[in-house]
């Protein structure tokens, strides 16, 4: 007998949880996966600066309850696809918790067209945005 395979979203979204697994920041462990074409496009989670040390080795830098210390996973991703020249217009993005308004807007400007994620973290405001821009907002249960 054999088992019913995982859809596509679920795949991915698996995968951005496999990614999480690599957080420095013992605060909240995030991964994300970029995907065009159901081809991984890049990979990131949240973590320091490339070179300085993690959170969970030198602390946090709290400014308003957040650590700033780490770069989030979103923009890991997608400073990774511009670091190897890969092109990320009209991707998904899938992320473990949903992007901060910052990473939105990255994510947004960088042609990404949708974003699913697994649970909502903190800021409404990007479930008006991506109505206005037209830009998929997709909780995976």
């Amino acid at each position: 007998m054999s088992e019913e395979r995982v859809s596509w979203e679920q795949y991915f979204m698996n995968i951005a949880t496999e990614v999480a697994t690599r957080s420095t920041c013992d605060r909240k462990h995030v991964g994300a996966v970029i995907v065009r074409d159901k081809t991984i496009l890049a990979t990131g989670y949240n973590g320091s600066l490339r070179g300085l040390d993690h959170c969970d080795e030198a602390g946090h830098e709290m400014e308003n309850d957040h650590c700033v210390r780490t770069i989030h996973a979103e923009a890991n991703a997608i400073v990774q696809a511009a670091r190897h020249g890969v092109r990320i217009e009209s991707s998904e993005i899938y992320v473990t918790a949903s992007p901060c308004y910052d990473c939105f807007k990255m994510i947004a400007n960088s042609g990404i067209t949708h974003i699913y994620y697994a649970e909502f973290y903190r800021d409404e405001r990007i479930r008006e945005h991506a109505a206005e821009l037209g830009i998929d907002l997709i909780h995976l249960k």
